[in-house]
């Protein structure tokens, strides 16, 4: 009999509130399914399963605050009673046998066995519940809004966090069965409290390198003018993957810090930057974003903002990543330098694509160029390899593949 035990899901998460099983008592599972969906800070995320089995007893109930490492289920067929479900910091749960997120949208993911166990929007948990996101239910019931009355935009007429939000004021906070709140002011205070962390542990350096942009612009220029629109890519997925790319062919950096050690990873799980509605941010993972093709990243990239947004991520995609890229995009700063994610050891930032004179052999000409930072702990590099992490950063967006 295996136990199902409250993931860590952040190195400052102490627990969780459980607010929807997503399988019942007797039914089977297997690896990758996700069994239920559960609130902290960062907003409601799906946990998964990684061991095949039958549910045999759920012990948490809906409304209870568990904390991480507390029994959630038992697992008939799931192995040692007494190991953890919990991933190896920084690793993340290992992938399910269906393709990761990285590689295609959430639309091309096999259906999941029965609608009790379904992680779409529409789920629902019996007969005559509106179907509808966990945030949009969150959101509704804080606002005292009906479910029923609101069109749903999702599939199958599922209730979405912006159909809630339309209707009616969304809620700043929501309290849970222990009298905790959730929301934007919950979230930055975990952000707080992560940050603080990593500067008081983490001995930190900063490098800055500009970068002449022009020669990725334009051949993204030729390669989208000949898309439909849909399919066009986007200038901030060459900056991640020139970062994920530059992560592989400089390993020194990616990986995280463990007890009192750095281990490596051989996979480059960029974590992406993305600011949430009403304030806050997370940085979910983009798994194998070195190998990915750009059609596939820009896709996975599209579907992980969107589900970011909506509080439908999912645990491994908050426990996986290795290195970290964020970007203000067209915010207008000329760089930003962030601090590091823990467990991690490094931190990628670019300020905003810019015309700037440059010298190009012996005149000056104007250039697109970019402001690239590098936050790193002093304990698992030094200032060379960065410099030589930049260097293939910089690599990477001056001799641009083809689309």
């Amino acid at each position: 009999m295996g136990v199902f035990r409250m993931p860590s899901l952040g190195s400052d998460m102490e627990g969780g509130t459980l607010v929807e099983w997503l399988v019942g008592r007797g039914d089977s599972v297997d690896r990758g399914d996700v069994i239920a969906v559960v609130e902290t800070q960062k907003g409601a995320i799906e946990i998964e399963i990684f061991e095949a089995g039958r549910v045999a007893r759920l012990i948490a109930e809906v409304g209870d605050t568990v904390p991480v490492g507390a029994p959630m289920a038992e697992i008939d067929g799931g192995g040692d009673p007494a190991a953890s479900d919990r991933p190896a910091p920084g690793e993340g749960p290992p992938a399910p046998p269906a393709p990761p997120a990285a590689s295609a949208p959430a639309a091309a993911r096999p259906s999941p066995p029965p609608a009790a166990r379904s992680s779409s929007p529409a789920a629902t948990v019996g007969a005559g519940v509106v179907p509808a996101s966990p945030a949009a239910r969150r959101a509704a019931e804080a606002a005292g809004l009906d479910l029923a009355a609101i069109a749903g935009s999702g599939p199958g007429g599922a209730v979405r966090l912006a159909d809630v939000e339309a209707a009616g004021p969304a809620p700043t906070t929501r309290p849970d069965a222990s009298g905790r709140r959730f929301g934007p002011a919950a979230m930055r205070e975990a952000i707080g409290a992560a940050m603080a962390r990593s500067k008081r542990e983490a001995p930190h350096f900063y490098l800055l390198h500009r970068i002449d942009l022009t020669p990725t612009a334009d051949r993204l220029a030729e390669a989208n003018a000949e898309r439909p629109p849909e399919t066009r890519l986007a200038l901030g997925l060459l900056l991640v993957r020139a970062a994920a790319r530059a992560a592989r062919d400089v390993p020194g950096l990616n990986g995280v810090w463990e007890g009192d050690a750095f281990r490596p990873s051989e996979a480059v799980h960029a974590g992406l930057a993305v600011s949430l509605r009403g304030g806050g941010l997370v940085a979910p993972a983009l798994r194998d974003a070195a190998d990915a093709s750009l059609d596939d990243l820009m896709a996975a990239m599209r579907d992980l903002v969107a589900r970011a947004r909506s509080g439908r991520l999912r645990a491994s995609e908050l426990t996986a990543p290795t290195i970290t890229v964020s970007s203000l995009g067209e915010r207008g700063v000329d760089a930003l330098v962030g601090v590091i994610f823990p467990p991690q050891a490094a931190l990628v930032g670019f300020g905003t694509p810019a015309r700037r004179p440059w010298v190009v052999g012996e005149e000056v000409r104007p250039r697109l160029v970019v402001e690239a930072s590098l936050s790193a702990d002093h304990r698992v590099a030094d200032g060379r390899l960065g410099a030589r992490f930049l260097a293939a950063v910089e690599d990477r967006l001056t001799h641009p593949e083809a689309p």
